[in-house]
């Protein structure tokens, strides 16, 4: 029900659920007198590579010729213009965005559809999920444990740890994001023995990231089928800080079951707005030539065997619904 009104589709409330339709393309007058909001105060909506006007924060005029959020620019970065195409961004937490094209898909996977960009008049959507906790369980060893003393460590421990342990975090220090969104749990460690130890630690923090991803794409490549689209592109591009840990991209493909991209440039948030500016500026291709300056780093290759990834897998899935029933 919004602003008194029974919609008929999943799609048609996922796009109400902001003062901004997604499906119209507009600002919503029944939300906005539902929360008395009048319609001419709010903005006009441009396109991602319109002109927004002037700063003169470093001392001179400088034209603003682009604007996006920070994962639809780091999506823009990762040139994922086609549908189907998938980035995932580590820092303290993780975004992911799945490219859907001209088509809305609605979740049923608890998802968010959202807009990825809107270029010269077109907009582009997504499926969007969120981590909470990525790159912050690191940060947990360092400064909560502290069994490290900065986030490089991690590699040669978990390379170390004991392969017969199989010692799993679920990192649920502010509760679970996508798909589960339960902010009452809170973290938990399950497979301690008395040999359990920082290497172990060190191990299970970094493979919860995979874990946690493979429930995203799970959920995205599920709502995709859904909608009747064909397969989406198995590849995984990843970029932010985290993605620089050999170990847990390697064990991302592994239970991913997928490559997972690199690329050279691991700030893709500021390329993709860079890309907005220049490109409306004139000094910098179309979405076609962008898409071909992209460039990779390292492509991490599956090499975990399917009963070992579906073992791993329903034993992190065991864990988290332990975590969550423990709330």
């Amino acid at each position: 029900m919004t602003g008194g009104k029974t919609h008929a589709t999943d799609a048609t409330n996922a796009a109400r659920t902001m003062l901004y339709n997604i499906e119209q393309g507009g600002w919503d007058a029944d939300l906005c007198a539902l929360f008395n909001v009048p319609m001419a105060l709010l903005p006009e909506v441009r396109d991602c590579n319109a002109s927004f006007g002037e700063t003169t924060v470093f001392g001179a005029a400088i034209p603003i010729l682009g604007v996006a959020g920070d994962q639809q620019a780091a999506t823009i970065g990762q040139a994922c213009f086609q549908p189907g195409m998938l980035k995932s961004t580590y820092g303290t937490g993780c975004f992911a965005l799945m490219n859907t094209g001209t088509t809305m898909v609605p979740s049923q996977n608890r998802l968010l559809t959202t807009i990825a960009y809107q270029l010269d008049g077109q907009v582009t959507y997504a499926l969007e999920g969120s981590i909470f906790i990525a790159g912050a369980v690191v940060q947990w060893l360092r400064d909560g444990l502290k069994i490290i003393s900065d986030a490089p460590q991690t590699q040669a421990l978990a390379e170390a740890a004991d392969p017969t342990q199989q010692v799993i975090i679920v990192p649920a220090f502010t509760g679970l994001g996508a798909p589960y969104w339960n902010p009452e749990c809170r973290g938990a460690v399950f497979g301690l023995s008395r040999n359990s130890g920082p290497a172990e630690f060190a191990r299970a923090a970094l493979e919860s990231v995979g874990f946690q991803t493979r429930d995203l794409a799970d959920a995205m490549r599920a709502d995709w089928a859904a909608s009747g689209a064909e397969a989406p592109q198995g590849v995984l591009r990843v970029d932010g800080g985290m993605s620089a840990s050999g170990f847990a991209m390697q064990f991302l493909s592994d239970i991913l079951g997928a490559p997972v991209d690199r690329p050279t440039v691991l700030e893709t948030t500021a390329l993709g707005v860079a890309w907005l500016a220049g490109h409306n500026a004139g000094i910098m291709p179309d979405a076609a030539g962008f898409a071909e300056t992209w460039a990779l780093d390292r492509r991490f290759e599956p090499g975990m065997d399917d009963n070992t990834r579906d073992a791993r897998y329903a034993a992190w899935q065991r864990a988290v619904q332990a975590t969550i029933a423990a709330a």
